[in-house]
């Protein structure tokens, strides 16, 4: 029973009133509130105490179990001051401006404690949450907190933010929308109020009826109207045109801004001399509807990285062991003979020698293996693996700049220069040499009968035939794929990467991380009863092994018994005394005093329980659902391939799975994983690399359309063209079919624009066009087309099964 606010440990089933997991091993009950561990009743504790309980009310157990890698001290590079330089906003004496970027940030709960910081520290002026890019500014003031503080502050609440080598970089600031947005915004108010001002002329078909001075008095608001649209708004049409024209290669802008240098001349011309109403609106319209299309179609991602490399993943700083005292010092400054301190699942961030007497290495991040590798003292441990038991001293053998992972990652360059070219590109060539065909050809019928109808046949035709049509489709079309592939987690880094996926015929699948998500327990040998397994279950919650927390987490249930005479050989295995029962639980060695041939390729747990050999845990992997038929869809239409860095061990199940014909490779290394991408390419193909980790970063870079998979794309995923989230894997094929399908919506909806663009030569050629019939061509063509596109593209993926 409990009475008061004191602290009580049971044994029995609950969940957990801070984050909602459940409390397998014990309960702490704590103001008649059950937690699951000490770390969820101290953030309990410190939000009470400070009146922000209401982080509770706002959602269901909305917290996030701490971790224990926020450990004291960790944050203290964040004081020395060239890295504080290149992290905070703004500096002055007094306050001091820094954006944090936290992962757990999940809901309005996490928001709502987040931007409540000042009410934990007084030292904190205000926070802000930006949910979609999961990250908080904050400004605090210098003199009461420090920014090691405030970070520290972060992770006691379980909202520990994520600052590695990258944030130190230089780089240039992305190009913000802002710009495009007030282009936009400009031209649609001109065009907006020219449609206006020409009404009368629409009306009276260019006659005022003696009123010639309104009719001036409106042309030259008109071209008011059309100054900022022309040198502004438009402008980026021409600086495309221009720099095509200088790498001696026709861009579809290039006939865009020849269109509209002729429309805005000409109408110029008329205004002034007096001689017509000039084409304001239509030159106004098609630069809005454009600028339209393309920020709809550069509407891409901007919380996601497609360009990261392994700088994104180490941390800025490191703790090293200075005359027998543990410092923090920048990982950019670690120089050769430093001792390093690195703790349970850090990164390695240098090629070092180990001094502790053992450890566990997961290489997964570099080679794509699967299974820790052991590492004895005096052995090399290369940059980029993670170590997974507890803390270890190691000695620095080369600086960050000239480790293997840095020298991996460098010489993972796409080899190829060929330029792409763009099936828009081509249409676009054709179509830009018959539109100044019959332009020339119209100018030379009439020129002998009537200069002034030759110079309007010329101009006409151009204007009418301007291939904005072609670029309105190709934008809003690639705008609604983009859109709905994100909507069903396949986020495109570009629209380039749409018709490059239309085209390959290759596709080549990493293993692990790729086609499977974490592993599967399975126990051969004697039938153990539920009470055995959770005496399993009990030892294993005394180690940090990976395969022991890989035990506990598939057999934990409602009871975890009391372990007494506990023991753990590291890298053998753990032994103890668990309800009365004398258990162990390890390698074959370690549990039977002989080594078994099978145990090099698959990872075995034996089990002894009572001096009896009850058998062994086989830990396999798990593969992502509907892999199977997946794998069955594409090999009817694409030729398959799968490269790993893991054994061989389950190739027997893989090669029944992709069949015969698939080529299967293991133990690949990155370079290898490049080569073979290359070599396909030498042979014609065009290949999709489908990876996850940076052993993949080199295939992914070097392919036609290179794909990470993660399970949560806000995570890691390697320079890529393009992020599928894991569950979205079984739904690649409908990817590919409707990058294609897109590719014929395209075309279809151009060939209809074609027959607005007839009717306008019909009149052009003639060297009749007036503002009345562009006025209505223009917008008919435009919004047709923009419909048109849309309801194609979003009719295919009702179709595909694209929600």
């Amino acid at each position: 029973m409990k009475t008061g606010n004191y602290t009580q440990y049971k044994t029995t089933s609950a969940v957990c009133y801070h984050c909602g997991e459940s409390c397998k091993a014990e309960i702490v009950d704590f103001d008649a509130k059950h937690f699951c561990c000490d770390g969820c009743k101290l953030v309990y504790e410190l939000l009470k105490e400070n009146s922000l309980c209401t982080y509770y009310n706002l959602n269901n157990a909305p917290g996030n179990s701490p971790g224990v890698s926020a450990y004291s001290g960790k944050y203290s590079y964040l004081d020395d001051t060239k890295v504080a330089e290149k992290l905070v906003r703004y500096s002055d004496e007094n306050f001091t401006h820094i954006t944090f970027y936290i992962p757990k940030i999940h809901c309005s709960s996490c928001i709502w404690l987040l931007e409540n910081l000042n009410r934990l520290n007084e030292g904190v002026i205000s926070s802000s949450v930006n949910f979609l890019r999961k990250e908080t500014t904050v400004q605090f003031n210098s003199k009461k907190i420090k920014l090691s503080e405030v970070a520290e502050l972060l992770a006691r609440i379980d909202y520990e933010p994520l600052i590695n080598l990258d944030a130190l970089e230089q780089k240039a600031p992305a190009k913000s929308n802002r710009e495009q947005v007030i282009k936009i915004g400009l031209a649609g108010f001109c065009f907006g109020n020219s449609m206006m001002l020409s009404f009368p002329e629409y009306f009276s078909v260019g006659d005022f009826k003696g009123q010639e001075n309104l009719s001036y008095f409106f042309g030259y608001l008109n071209l008011l109207l059309a100054l900022p649209v022309f040198f502004y708004s438009a402008s980026g049409f021409f600086v495309s045109a221009w720099k095509s024209i200088r790498y001696r290669y026709l861009n579809i802008d290039a006939p865009i801004a020849l269109a509209i240098l002729v429309t805005f001349t000409r109408s110029v011309y008329e205004i002034i001399s007096h001689t017509g109403s000039g084409y304001i609106d239509s030159m106004t319209g098609i630069v809005f509807f454009m600028l339209i299309g393309r920020y709809f179609q550069n509407k891409t991602y901007e919380t996601l990285s497609f360009e990261r490399d392994y700088k994104s993943y180490f941390p800025v700083g490191v703790t090293i062991k200075e005359n027998g005292k543990e410092v923090s010092k920048p990982v950019s400054e670690l120089k050769k003979g430093d001792h390093i301190i690195i703790r349970n699942s850090e990164l390695i961030p240098s090629d070092a020698i180990l001094l502790s007497n053992h450890t566990h290495i997961d290489y997964s991040f570099i080679t794509g293996e699967s299974a820790a590798v052991k590492k004895r003292a005096g052995e090399l441990i290369y940059a980029g693996g993670k170590q997974l038991d507890g803390a270890i001293e190691l000695k620095v053998q080369n600086p960050v700049s000239q480790s293997y992972l840095t020298q991996l990652w460098n010489q993972d360059k796409k080899t190829t220069t060929e330029k792409d070219t763009t099936y828009v590109d081509k249409i676009n060539k054709y179509f830009t040499i018959a539109v100044l065909s019959i332009a020339f050809l119209s100018a030379v019928y009439w020129l002998p009968t009537d200069s002034s109808k030759a110079l309007n046949a010329l101009t006409a035709v151009l204007i009418v035939a301007c291939p904005c049509g072609l670029l309105l489709t190709t934008t809003f079309a690639n705008g609604n794929i983009l859109r709905i592939m994100g909507r069903n987690k396949f986020y495109l880094k570009n629209a380039g990467v749409i018709e490059k996926l239309s085209q390959i015929d290759t596709i080549i699948f990493d293993k692990t991380g790729t086609i499977t998500y974490g592993s599967q327990v399975e126990f051969k040998g004697k039938p153990l009863a539920e009470k055995e397994l959770q005496l399993v279950a009990s030892l294993a919650a005394q180690s940090s092994h990976p395969l022991s927390r890989k035990l506990y987490t598939e057999y934990a249930k409602d009871k975890i018994y009391e372990v007494s005479e506990f023991r753990e050989i590291p890298g053998n295995g753990i032994k103890g005394k668990v309800n009365g029962n004398y258990l162990v639980l390890g390698s074959a060695y370690f549990v039977t005093g002989t080594v078994k041939a099978e145990d090099t390729k698959s990872a075995k747990v034996y089990c002894m329980l009572n001096g009896e050999l009850m058998g062994y845990f086989s830990f396999q992997n798990a593969y992502r659902p509907g892999l199977e038929k997946l794998v069955n869809t594409l090999s009817e239409k694409f030729k398959l391939k799968l490269l790993s860095g893991d054994n061989d061990s389950e190739k027997i199940h893989l090669q029944t799975m992709f069949g015969e014909s698939t080529d299967l490779f293991f133990e690949q290394k990155p370079k290898d994983k490049m080569h073979y991408v290359q070599q396909l390419q030498k042979n014609g193909h065009r290949v999709m690399m489908v990876g996850d980790g940076l052993n993949d970063a080199g295939a992914l870079n070097q392919s036609d359309v290179g794909i990470a998979v993660s399970d949560n794309t806000n995570n890691f995923s390697p320079a890529c063209d393009a992020i599928l989230d894991g569950s979205s894997l079984s739904k690649l094929p409908a990817f590919i079919q409707f990058a294609k399908s897109g590719k014929k919506a395209i075309i279809t909806t151009f060939v209809i624009s074609l027959v607005y663009n007839i009717i306008g030569l019909s009149f052009a050629v003639q060297g009749t066009l007036s503002p009345v019939v562009a006025a209505i061509l223009m917008p008919a063509s435009s919004i047709s087309i923009v419909l048109l596109t849309t309801a194609l593209t979003s009719i295919t993926a009702k179709f595909l099964r694209l929600n």
